[in-house]
């Protein structure tokens, strides 16, 4: 699992490989994402965007952007959490992803950026 807490934002992700969903003999390894947000700060906040860096371990890299997370656009309010699962279709297997999520502060309409912590996409047989 990885964690990281910026601008009072704490995100946690935990990956998992996904066999039933991937073809290893035509090189395609799906890995699933739990997340977990949590908004340890004062204001009632908005999560308005993402951005995902995904690197395989042959140097291919792809940048998601979009808005939300798995069509939504969840309001956080002092002390509340969100979570999602998602998933990520890489050609090796193993890779990592990091990025950044955009939030709104709904009383003043100011955006600010939360890191999300980079981890890494692995067979589990494969040892670190």
């Amino acid at each position: 699992m990885a964690i990281k807490i910026s601008n009072s934002v704490k995100i946690e992700v935990r990956p998992k490989f996904n066999e039933l969903q991937s073809d290893i003999e035509q090189n395609e390894f799906f890995f699933t994402y739990y997340v977990h947000i949590s908004n340890l700060g004062n204001e009632t906040i908005q999560l308005m965007q993402r951005q995902w860096d995904i690197v395989d371990s042959v140097g291919e890299h792809k940048c998601v952007k979009g808005e939300g997370v798995v069509g939504e656009q969840p309001v956080l309010f002092p002390g509340d959490t969100y979570e999602y699962y998602s998933g990520c279709l890489l050609k090796t297997g193993f890779g990592k992803m990091s990025g950044a999520y955009v939030f709104k502060v709904l009383q003043s309409g100011a955006l600010f950026e939360s890191e999300i912590p980079e981890f890494t996409l692995q067979l589990p047989w494969v040892l670190n």
